[in-house]
C-alpha cells in the first residue's frame, strides 16, 4: 500500500469531526482535571490570585456537591468517557460497539450542555463572578454537544429518534445535579481557624470605623475589600444580624485590599483589584474627616446602582466624586494626608496575614475575626451569618 492509500484510509477513519471530537474532549478533560487537582490540594490556580473572580467561583460553596465532591471531578469523568467513546465511532469498530459509543456520547453531551447552562447561572447570579477556566470548559462542552448532535442527526451511528431522546436524558441528569446542589446545602464557611500570632491586635472600638455601637460587648473584626462581591453580600446582612443581638454586637471594619500595592500577602496582581488600595484609603479618609459621612459612603460603596439588581464594584473615579460630594475637596485632601490611615491599614493587613493558613490558603475576604478565631464566611442569608458567628467564632448567643 502506497502513502496516498494510507493517507486516504486515515482520512476515512479520522475525518475532521473525529479529530475535533477527540481534541475537544481532551481539552475539557485537562481543564477539569486541573481544577479538581486545585480543589484537592488547595493550591492557587494560575492567573487566579487572592480575591480574583476566578477564586471567588472556585472557592464558593457551589464548587462542590454537598461540600465534598468537586463538580470539576464529576465533569472530568464525563469528558473522560467522551474521550474514550470517540475512539469507538470509526468504521473499523463493530456496528454494535459503534452504536453503544454514539448512544453514550449523546447522553454525555446532553449532560455537559445542561451543566454548562446551570453553572453559568450559578456563576452569574449566585456567585456574582465568572471563572475563565470554568467558562472555557462550559464552552467546550457546548461545542461538543453541537458537534455530536449534528453528526448524529446526519445519520451517523444512531437513528434520528435516539439522536433526539438520548441528549434529553443527559439534560435530565444535569437537572438532577442542579437539584442535588440546591437541596444538599453546602457548608457556609469556606475556611476557618485560629490566629497564628498572639491573637487580634488591640482595636479601640471608639477609634476605628465601626458598624454598630462602640459600646457593644462583642466587637467582631470584619476584613473586607471594596471590590469584593462576597464582601458586598456579607455587608448587606450586618444590620439584620446586629438586630438579633439587640445592641450587643458591632463590626470593626478593617480594609484588607487584595492588591500587591499595599498588601504583601497577595502573591500577584489581579486586574479586578487594581484600585483596591486607593479605594480603602479613600474610605478611611472619609471616616477621618466625618464619621457620619463614612456610614453613608460605606453603604453607597456596597449598594447596587439605582435601577440595577446586581452590584458592581464602584470605580475609583466615582468613589472620589462621592467622597467630594460628602466632604468637599479641601476636607477630603486634608483627611487623605492623615498618617493614621497608613497605620490603620497596616494593622488591618497584619490581621489578614495572621489568618492565612500554613498552606497559603484562606487568603480570601471577607473574614470575620473574634478574639483568636477567624472564618471566611459564605452565608446565603443573615441566618447563616448568625450561625457562623456562634459556631465558627464562638460568639455567645444573644
Amino acid at each position: 500500500m502506497d502513502d496516498s492509500q494510507e493517507n486516504s484510509g486515515l482520512v476515512r477513519s479520522w475525518p475532521w469531526w473525529r479529530w475535533g471530537l477527540t481534541g475537544l474532549s481532551a481539552l475539557a478533560l485537562a481543564l477539569c482535571a486541573y481544577l479538581s487537582w486545585h480543589y484537592l490540594t488547595g493550591g492557587t490556580v494560575i492567573g487566579c490570585g487572592g480575591g480574583s473572580s476566578c477564586q471567588e467561583v472556585l472557592s464558593s460553596r457551589w464548587s462542590a456537591i454537598g461540600g465534598v465532591l468537586p463538580v470539576s471531578g464529576l465533569a472530568a469523568g464525563v469528558y473522560l468517557a467522551l474521550l474514550v467513546a470517540s475512539f469507538f465511532v470509526g468504521p473499523s469498530t463493530a456496528e454494535r460497539d459503534r452504536q453503544l459509543a454514539w448512544g453514550a456520547m449523546l447522553v454525555l453531551v446532553g449532560a455537559a450542555a445542561g451543566s454548562a447552562v446551570w453553572f453559568f447561572i450559578v456563576q452569574r447570579w449566585m456567585v456574582g463572578a465568572l471563572c475563565p477556566y470554568c467558562m472555557a470548559t462550559h464552552v467546550t462542552g457546548l461545542l461538543l454537544a453541537v458537534l455530536v448532535l449534528a453528526r448524529a442527526l446526519a445519520g451517523r451511528g444512531v437513528g434520528r429518534l435516539p439522536a433526539v431522546v438520548l441528549p434529553v436524558v443527559g439534560l435530565g441528569l444535569a437537572g438532577i445535579l442542579a437539584v442535588t446542589q440546591v437541596l444538599l446545602t453546602p457548608q457556609n464557611v469556606y475556611k476557618g481557624g485560629e490566629m497564628r500570632e498572639n491573637g487580634l491586635p488591640a482595636l479601640d472600638p471608639h477609634a476605628v470605623p465601626l458598624v454598630g455601637s462602640p459600646d457593644a460587648p462583642y466587637v467582631v473584626t470584619l476584613l473586607f475589600d471594596y471590590k469584593c462581591p462576597h464582601c458586598q453580600k456579607t455587608h448587606e446582612m450586618l444590620e439584620e444580624v446586629m438586630a438579633r443581638y439587640h445592641g450587643k454586637l458591632a463590626f470593626a471594619l478593617c480594609p484588607a485590599p487584595l492588591n500587591t500595592q499595599c498588601n504583601p500577602y497577595i502573591s500577584r496582581q489581579v486586574d479586578e483589584f487594581k484600585d483596591s488600595c486607593d479605594l480603602a484609603r479613600l474610605g478611611m479618609a472619609v471616616w477621618v474627616a466625618d464619621r457620619r459621612s463614612f456610614a453613608v459612603f460605606d453603604d453607597w460603596m456596597f449598594t447596587p446602582e439605582p435601577g440595577h439588581d446586581l452590584w458592581h464594584p464602584k470605580s475609583l473615579e466615582s468613589a472620589k466624586a462621592k467622597a467630594v460630594e460628602l466632604l468637599g475637596q479641601a476636607k477630603l485632601d486634608a483627611a487623605l494626608a492623615d498618617p493614621w490611615i497608613g497605620r490603620y491599614m497596616q494593622t488591618s493587613i497584619r490581621i489578614y496575614g495572621d489568618t492565612i493558613l500554613p498552606d497559603q490558603s484562606g487568603n480570601a475576604v471577607p473574614k470575620l475575626v473574634f478574639r483568636s478565631r477567624w472564618a471566611t464566611p459564605q452565608p446565603t442569608d443573615a441566618n447563616d451569618l448568625f450561625l457562623i458567628l456562634q459556631k465558627s467564632l464562638g460568639l455567645p448567643r444573644p
